[in-house]
């Protein structure tokens, strides 16, 4: 894509509640683009069901391998096994990728992220890409196996070609950054649909401006805007214990977006938007 074109995401969706209501809002009213799942959370199946209801929705599979909340964690679905390198000493998974690199049977990992599309798919929901909590997917030892699931399921993947857009604000410990730009060779080759950057929220007070390097960032092509709004309710209790994520931001987040204040601003800029479905939809009758 020659012109700047962004595509508004929320991560987290099945985490809890409000980021749920928090999505279903935004997305129905036009506000942001996409959103995908975290299946192995505690709140999946609401809106799994919200998707089986509206298939409408533009809803991906957030590959879920860490769990980082104090008191409020979730585990694989694919084993209980602590061979497996999945789980830590309290039967979640680790809370950090470092911690899941050091310990991850490969395999194991390729079955828990497969387990996750199929429960996904099985639960109605027409998943329309691939991305990852945490990078937790795109770990170097975990790399190969998200691969070859995007391409058997035919589910874009959101890899950057501007990978230190991405990883500048991951925490995946040392990584080899020639192995992303050959994956990133790799599917680009099939004809799915790439992005040329991320940007991710800011974690500071929500405004128009505090968020225009976000969502307009200069130059041209597609950027991966990764949002993480929360409605009012459970995500104070889920954040009590971390003093550095502060829930006010997500809930305001929300309110930037429902506003139209974003609207007006890639209005202004010239900044056009896309969704998920329509990528997807297009790579596949390419054949």
């Amino acid at each position: 894509m020659t012109r700047r074109t962004v595509l508004l995401h929320a991560d987290d969706v099945g985490m809890c509640h409000g980021a749920n209501a928090a999505y279903l809002d935004l997305f129905r009213a036009g506000r942001i683009d996409s959103g995908s799942v975290m299946v192995p959370c505690p709140w999946f199946p609401e809106i799994a069901r919200e998707a089986a209801e509206d298939p409408a929705l533009d809803l991906g599979i957030h590959l879920t391998l860490t769990s980082e909340w104090h008191g409020y964690r979730w585990g694989p679905i694919s084993t209980r096994s602590g061979a497996s390198g999945l789980l830590d000493a309290n039967g979640f998974f680790p809370p950090n990728v470092v911690a899941l690199r050091a310990a991850v049977v490969p395999e194991a990992a390729e079955a828990e992220m497969r387990a996750q599309v199929e429960r996904a798919l099985a639960a109605g929901i027409d998943a329309t890409h691939l991305d990852t909590h945490m990078g937790a997917a795109l770990a170097p030892e975990i790399l190969p196996a998200t691969l070859r699931l995007a391409r058997e399921y035919r589910l874009p993947l959101l890899l950057p070609r501007d990978i230190d857009s991405y990883l500048g604000v991951l925490r995946l410990g040392e990584v080899e950054r020639g192995a992303y730009a050959d994956a990133f060779a790799a599917i680009e080759a099939t004809g799915m649909p790439t992005f040329d950057r991320f940007t991710m929220t800011p974690g500071v007070t929500p405004t128009a401006e505090s968020y225009r390097a976000v969502v307009a960032p200069e130059g041209p092509g597609l950027t991966f805007v990764s949002l993480h709004p929360n409605l009012t309710g459970d995500i104070e209790a889920i954040t009590a214990r971390h003093p550095r994520q502060d829930p006010a931001w997500r809930v305001r987040e929300h309110a930037l977006f429902a506003s139209g204040a974003v609207d007006a601003l890639l209005a202004a800029e010239g900044i056009r938007r896309t969704g998920f479905r329509a990528l997807r939809d297009a790579w596949r009758a390419a054949g």
